[in-house]
């Protein structure tokens, strides 16, 4: 018959147990990490937009900051391909500070090479975007890289949507995005003028659906067009020129349209 005397005894002995146990998990090099404690206090989205580019993961120094799920413990070779954005879309976050950003080559063939390397500083609280541009050198194994900061207004109206325009074309002139919404008619310009590896800054537009035009400054011809795309009140939207100009196929000029929040 167990007394109550022995039954604490062993209560205690279990106890003991599972404290040494907790105690050698924290030691252990797979242990599960506390995640209990704040974000890193930097993000950063990436864009594959070099036109014949291999697929690639993201790195921030020697971190790997993007990946593809792999159900067989190996890496996977599949990566962010020409007009993905990776993370689907999200920002990865990142502790801010001074880094060297590289796209790598994530195929067997040229596994781990960068192909686009771009060196910039990160500022706590404020948001980035890390582009591979231009056209892929088969020879070189390079493309054209460059990062913008997104810098969200900060007089936010929440009735409104916001646009900005950011040029990942290589043999582009500096261009404008307009916007025209498809029930009024109205157009309007998304800022000034962008020129290659630079983004403008947000514009408030009315909540609707609009047709996207971009054209060199003081110019009527449309360079790319984009019908049907959606603009929400409350959100920011992203549209990068992507392509090669002059071209057609997989490689014309195309205009993406991503959510930054």
């Amino acid at each position: 018959m167990t007394t109550f005397s022995s039954l604490r005894t062993m209560v205690g002995r279990v106890a003991t147990v599972l404290t040494a146990a907790v105690l050698l998990a924290g030691c252990e090099k797979n242990a599960v990490q506390d995640i209990t404690g704040s974000l890193p206090g930097s993000r950063i989205k990436f864009f594959n937009f070099g036109v014949g580019a291999p697929q690639v993961h993201f790195y921030g120094n020697d971190r790997k900051l993007t990946a593809t799920t792999s159900g067989t413990g190996v890496e996977s070779t599949v990566g962010v391909a020409y007009g993905g954005v990776a993370a689907g879309g999200f920002y990865s976050a990142i502790e801010p500070g001074q880094y060297t950003f590289t796209a790598r080559i994530t195929a067997t063939v040229d596994k781990d090479l960068p192909i686009a390397t771009v060196q910039g500083t990160l500022e706590a609280n404020k948001n980035y975007s890390f582009y591979v541009s231009g056209t892929y050198n088969t020879t070189t194994k390079s493309a054209d890289g460059f990062f913008v900061e997104d810098n969200f207004p900060e007089a936010f109206d929440f009735t409104q949507g916001y646009v900005r325009f950011v040029n990942a074309i290589a043999n582009s002139q500096p261009m404008v995005l307009f916007v025209r919404n498809q029930l009024t008619g109205t157009e309007v310009a998304v800022g000034g003028s962008v020129a290659y590896k630079a983004g403008g800054a947000f514009v408030a537009v009315p909540s609707g659906v609009y047709d996207l035009f971009v054209r060199a400054p003081g110019s009527t011809t449309n360079l790319i067009t984009r019908t049907g795309v959606s603009f929400t009140i409350g959100r920011t939207n992203t549209i990068a020129a992507r392509g090669t100009m002059g071209t057609t196929g997989t490689t014309a000029p195309a205009l993406d349209n991503t959510l930054n929040r």
